[in-house]
């Protein structure tokens, strides 16, 4: 198994896109600017906090402009990859800019800081707590969730995560299964083994990955983590999903820096019970592709799609 400690790091360094992350040339392009569309909150809603969570490790909170204070709004939690960070992250996924208008909530954690100054979450065995410090980041970020509960009336729960945080939103789907709907992971995987954690109940998936991916293989590492297709494949068996009725979608076009449609789509959905699964596999893409602006109002819809 190849040491995906320093893999990860050297990609991070490469790449430009340690704190804030950046395009797939190392640059902040326009694609990834933040935007001021979508507006304040309305003014009668009842104002929330900028930051949930404790004081020592606060988490940005973006609050959609259709909140009434009354109506029930889905939130996604946006994780990081490894040595990066939720505001970097934010601004190379433009989520945050979509979703104000799109009526979701986002929380932006970040995660801790390891002796070698990258931020991490302990997603799994193969990333990214390398100095098994064994920080509970599933009790962490379930915090925050009951945080806002408490505070707004929510609906439906998304986890997106990009590499070290798609590894976390995995685990999240693993282990939050009774309260998330759904989640997306770019460029991250599962647990090696399908037996390492055993959710309660479905939950649907999407993993995009590009398939020159360098830093977490597209084709998985034994012992460590399972190929894209075997991934997908795993969380749409545990709907009870018809596996040999899968249905290759439409291409789609998400990525600047590749010509035309570059991302093909395979969709496991006859015959699910309660989730589906989904794999979009970006042709010739990288591990930090050069995401365009239809990336993230496409992943919102998707989760829309696939409420609970």
């Amino acid at each position: 198994m190849r040491n995906v400690r320093w893999v990860l790091a050297a990609a991070w360094i490469v790449s430009g896109c340690s704190e804030p992350i950046a395009g797939a040339d190392g640059s902040v392009t326009a694609d990834a600017a933040p935007s001021a569309d979508g507006g304040p909150p309305e003014a009668d809603a009842g104002a929330l906090p900028d930051t949930l969570g404790p004081s020592e490790r606060p988490a940005q909170l973006v609050v959609p402009s259709a909140r009434d204070g009354v109506t029930p709004l889905p939130v996604v939690v946006l994780l990081h990859g490894y040595g990066a960070n939720g505001a970097g992250q934010d601004l190379y996924f433009g989520l945050s800019r979509a979703a104000r208008s799109e009526g979701f909530y986002v929380i932006v954690p970040d995660g801790t800081v390891d002796a070698g100054g990258r931020r991490f979450w302990n997603a799994t065995p193969a990333c990214c707590d390398f100095a098994g410090t064994g920080v509970d980041d599933v009790a962490y970020l379930t915090s925050l969730l009951d945080e806002l509960e408490a505070l707004t009336p929510i609906s439906q729960i998304y986890f997106v995560g990009h590499s070290n945080g798609g590894f976390m939103s995995y685990r999240m789907a693993c282990e939050l299964a009774d309260r998330v709907a759904a989640i997306v992971s770019l460029a991250g995987a599962d647990f090696a083994s399908d037996t390492d954690c055993v959710p309660d109940r479905a939950v649907s998936v999407l993993q995009i990955h590009g398939d020159l991916d360098a830093t977490i293989a597209y084709a998985g590492v034994a012992g460590a983590y399972p190929s894209a297709s075997d991934g997908v494949a795993r969380w749409a068996e545990r709907a009870s999903c018809d596996l040999g009725a899968s249905e290759a979608g439409e291409m789609l076009d998400l990525e600047s820096a590749l010509g035309g449609a570059e991302t093909e789509t395979l969709r496991y959905a006859a015959d699910c019970e309660g989730a589906e699964a989904e794999l979009w596999t970006i042709r010739n893409g990288s591990h930090i592709p050069a995401l365009n602006r239809t990336f993230a109002p496409t992943v919102l819809a998707w989760l829309r799609d696939h409420a609970r």
